[in-house]
């Protein structure tokens, strides 16, 4: 029985099984069949949509093709229209040359006519020559027979009696040039000296060689003095100046040559007077102290003068020798107050003639910048400044019209001689400076030597305080020609020989006198 039903079992087991296997295969060919199906509906699918992809990437390539196309067309015709633009300037360059080389062509048939026909009147010209030399040999042998000169004896008679008649002519032709000239040249010099010394309102200042010092009461004065001189020695070599203390009643007078030091010392014994302690250790201090403010005071009076000149860009330490100036004399003048006078006289007269009225009133303000140290150094002030100005970087305009301001070097610039105008111009106005009496006698007696040196001059006058001299000539040896090769002959000797503020005239005279009688 448990055979039969295991066997049973079994039996059951396998038809199950074959029951499976026979649905399973029927399922999965269904399921086979579905996919298949699907298979080919995604082929079909996608067959449908790539030919759809390819016709609009078709179309697409189409339209870039035409679009370039079209770009490439368009390139091609504006090549066409640059080609047929260039071909049409090529045809009217060589229409041009064409037409060039027709005109060359023409112009050289015209320049071998022309050269043939120099040649023939070249020749000409050699046949004529020969002919003249023939003819000018034939008549100096018949003026050789005639005369009974050779041609070098001729030659030289005939040149003497040329230079003779040309000398004449050229001194009266020089005179009356020179006149003219000096007629209008004056008159133009005169108006423009004439506007500068009206518009410039300078004062005319003379520097004294003592200053004067108030004392509170009488008993300063030995203060001053102290035991056994002490006290005014001290000041006396602290600041190089003489202290004079006399019956004048309350004052001490400082006597020196030197402004700058006689400052110093007047600043310090101010300041010892009001202070009230006044002995050898405490002076040497003041003057110390006020050394350094006199200093300070001196570039401020320098930035003043040139802030009134209108002159700016001025290096600092050319600014405090300006500043030094102020106490700075020549022949009584005030150098700074010179300086500043011929700045303005500079600038007007440059504004006159047309110059620059900034540079003219610069070179002025600086022509006389050597004598702030010319007692340090050697040399003549004009070349010392000139090498200050070099140092401190001014324009070579500016140091040549320093340096040539008193004929250290010749002016070779309308700067340089407008500046040694208003320089002269400054120092002989009157009332400007001093001169010793020696000094200008002797000037004098120079002048009147320097015009009786000359042959034919009977006397000579200086006059009008040595502006002037009046030569008085022999007419006997003197002809009107040679009177006016006389004048400017002394006139060139006393410029070479003489230094003088301004000018000098020099007026000759020739003068004939008939004296006769009636009985």
């Amino acid at each position: 029985m448990d055979i039969l039903h295991y066997l049973l079992v079994i039996v059951v087991l396998l038809i199950g099984g074959l029951a499976g296997y026979v649905l399973h295969q029927k399922v999965g060919k269904k399921r086979l069949n579905d996919a298949q199906e699907l298979s080919k509906r995604i082929v079909e699918e996608a067959r449908k949509e790539a030919q759809a992809q390819k016709k609009e990437l078709l179309l697409q390539g189409q339209d870039e093709i035409y679009r370039m196309k079209r770009e490439r067309e368009q390139e091609l015709k504006e090549i066409e229209r640059d080609l047929k633009i260039r071909d049409r300037k090529l045809q009217d360059q060589m229409e041009k040359l064409e037409e060039k080389l027709e005109k060359a062509t023409e112009k050289e048939h015209e320049l071998l006519a022309m050269e043939k026909e120099l040649t023939r009147k070249e020749r000409c010209l050699d046949e004529r020559a020969e002919e003249l030399e023939t003819t000018i040999n034939e008549q100096e042998l018949k003026l050789q027979a005639i005369s009974g000169l050779t041609v070098e004896e001729a030659k030289a008679q005939l040149f003497a009696d040329l230079e003779s008649k040309s000398r004449h002519e050229a001194a009266r032709m020089a005179r009356l040039i020179e006149a003219e000239a000096r007629e209008t040249a004056d008159r133009k010099a005169k108006e423009i000296l004439a506007t500068a010394i009206q518009r410039y309102a300078g004062d005319y200042v003379s520097e004294q060689t003592v200053a004067t010092v108030a004392l509170p009461s009488e008993d300063m004065k030995g203060r001053i003095i102290g035991r056994e001189g002490r006290n005014i020695r001290a000041l006396e070599a602290a600041t190089g100046v003489d202290l004079i203390i006399d019956d004048t009643p309350e004052t001490v007078i400082v006597s020196a040559f030197s402004p700058l030091r006689r400052q110093i010392a007047k600043m310090a014994l101010e300041r010892l007077i009001s202070d009230g302690r006044i002995h050898p250790a405490r002076i040497e201090d003041i003057v110390k102290k006020v050394e350094q403010e006199l200093d300070v005071q001196l570039r401020e009076v320098g930035e003043q003068a040139t802030f009134d000149v209108g002159v700016h860009g001025i290096h600092p330490d050319i600014v405090k020798l300006i500043g030094q100036l102020k106490y700075r004399t020549s022949f009584s003048q005030n150098v700074l107050q010179h300086s500043l006078e011929v700045a303005s006289l500079c600038g007007i007269m440059a504004a006159e003639l047309g110059l620059d009225v900034k540079k003219a009133k610069r070179a002025g303000l600086l022509h006389d910048i050597g004598k702030a140290v010319d007692h340090e150094v050697e040399g003549p002030h004009a070349v010392i400044g000139a090498d200050l100005a070099k140092k401190y970087g001014e324009s070579k305009e500016i140091i040549h019209a320093i340096q040539a301001h008193h004929e250290d070097i010749p002016p070779k610039t309308a700067l340089a001689v407008l500046v040694q105008a208003a320089d002269g111009l400054s120092g002989a106005r009157p009332g400007a400076r001093k001169e010793l009496l020696e000094n200008y006698v002797k000037r004098l007696e120079d002048l009147e030597n320097i015009a009786t040196s000359f042959d034919g001059v009977a006397k000579a006058y200086a006059i009008q305080a040595g502006r002037e001299i009046r030569v008085m000539v022999n007419s006997d040896t003197v002809d009107d020609d040679t009177t006016f090769l006389l004048c400017k002959g002394i006139s060139e000797k006393i410029e070479e020989n003489m230094t003088y503020p301004g000018q000098i005239r020099v007026t000759v005279i020739r003068e004939r006198r008939a004296v006769g009688f009636a009985k």
